[in-house]
């Protein structure tokens, strides 16, 4: 053990790849935002929504950390290797209490506090292998040194708020997190951290992408329970699956390798590639993430309507919350889309519009039978495919 506490870490080069064990990482957080889905589907609100992207904005933070750690060494080794199995752990005991996270019980350790430890667990050790990481590299120790400061600050909110609970949980939490989160921006505009594999950077930022799409197609499949043999089940599955493969193509068919062209041509110390992999990855893929992550909770709101109405094929409106989330997060989706594509290799004004029917179709999905504002939203995802597909325009 004190000889592998010993070792030297192992930098990472421009050839290097995202490996098995970030895959096994990368599962873990999203077993987390699946969760999330869950948690919101019980109590759908303006309040529950809005903790539920507050806990989505821990956990994004959290991950890209660890993502911008393995691009400096090699996550597969050593002491790195044994700290990222710990925070998967303690990201997987923050998974499990995450329905639970607003509710008061009378043991010692509340649920809140046990997420609260586990989210500080985390970070903790993110910080400590960034020490680890940076035994040969004064710049990145520096750099270190700020992210602790405001991390550690962060803590105090994150557990007076978990002991407080109710409406004080709530703001408390969300001063945490923009100290936290604002501390590490203003440490990399400090002293940005080198992205030593450009290749390896974008791979890990598409691969997390892909999985919360797959994972998603199974929390919404939840929704429909044991009902999948009614016909306007299947319809609205087959419907949600068809808007899925639409983003996924929105993605990965031509924007995703053109953008991690220009990341990887960058110089790997220049300023460009910083910040490159800052805004275009880091900040760009939260709405991408989050997008899907609502998407899936609408598509997971209308089977379970539908599985509950069984004498009506097409279901009753959905009402607000449902749309809101489903329109609202394919709107958001593309939103990022946008973004990622203004950052990395420009976009067309005809993302704007897009974005724009999307918004505009949610009023008129509110009115609509559940099932057909599904196919309504899957038509429209098709149609801005096929238009891109045929005008080779991204």
């Amino acid at each position: 053990m004190s000889r592998a506490l010993r070792s030297r870490p192992v930098l990472v080069e421009e050839a290097h790849r995202a490996t098995t064990f970030e895959i096994f990482f990368d599962l873990v957080l999203v077993f987390a935002l699946t969760r999330l889905i869950g948690f919101m589907a019980e109590s759908l609100g303006p309040l529950t929504l809005y903790q539920g992207l507050l806990l989505l904005l821990w956990f994004w933070y959290a991950w890209s950390c660890y993502a911008w750690l393995a691009n400096q060494v090699r996550a597969d080794n050593g002491p790195v290797l044994a700290g990222m199995l710990a925070a998967m752990a303690a990201i997987f005991v923050a998974a499990l209490v995450i329905p639970e996270a607003w509710q008061r019980h009378d043991g010692a350790l509340s649920p809140p506090l046990t997420l609260a430890i586990a989210y500080i667990v985390v970070r903790g050790l993110h910080l400590g292998l960034m020490t680890y990481a940076s035994s040969d590299n004064p710049q990145y120790r520096r750099q270190t040194l700020r992210f602790a400061v405001s991390t550690t600050i962060a803590w105090v909110p994150l557990l007076v708020g978990a002991v407080l609970g109710g409406t004080g949980q709530t703001v408390l939490w969300t001063v945490a997190f923009l100290v936290d989160y604002g501390g590490g921006r203003i440490a990399t505009a400090a002293s940005f951290g080198e992205v030593r594999s450009g290749a390896h950077f974008a791979e890990r930022h598409g691969l997390v992408l892909i999985i919360v799409l797959g994972e998603s197609l199974l929390s919404a499949g939840e929704g429909a329970g044991l009902a999948v043999i009614a016909w306007p089940v299947l319809l609205a599955a087959v419907f949600g699956f068809v808007a899925t493969v639409c983003l996924w193509w929105l993605y990965f068919v031509g924007v995703a390798p053109a953008a991690a062209q220009v990341l990887t041509a960058a110089s790997p110390r220049s300023r460009r590639r910083q910040q490159l992999a800052s805004d275009a990855y880091t900040l760009a893929h939260l709405p991408l993430v989050a997008g899907v992550v609502y998407f899936a909770l609408g598509i997971h709101l209308i089977l379970a309507s539908l599985a509950d109405q069984p004498r009506d094929p097409a279901g009753e409106p959905m009402g607000w919350p449902a749309m809101v989330v489903l329109y609202g997060g394919a709107a958001l989706y593309l939103v990022g889309r946008l973004l990622f594509l203004r950052l990395t290799i420009g976009g067309s004004p005809g993302q704007l519009v897009a974005i724009g029917v999307v918004l505009l179709l949610l009023p008129v999905a509110r009115i609509l039978p559940a099932l057909v504002a599904l196919g309504l939203l899957a038509a429209f995802l098709t149609a801005v495919v096929l238009y891109q597909r045929l005008t080779r325009v991204v």
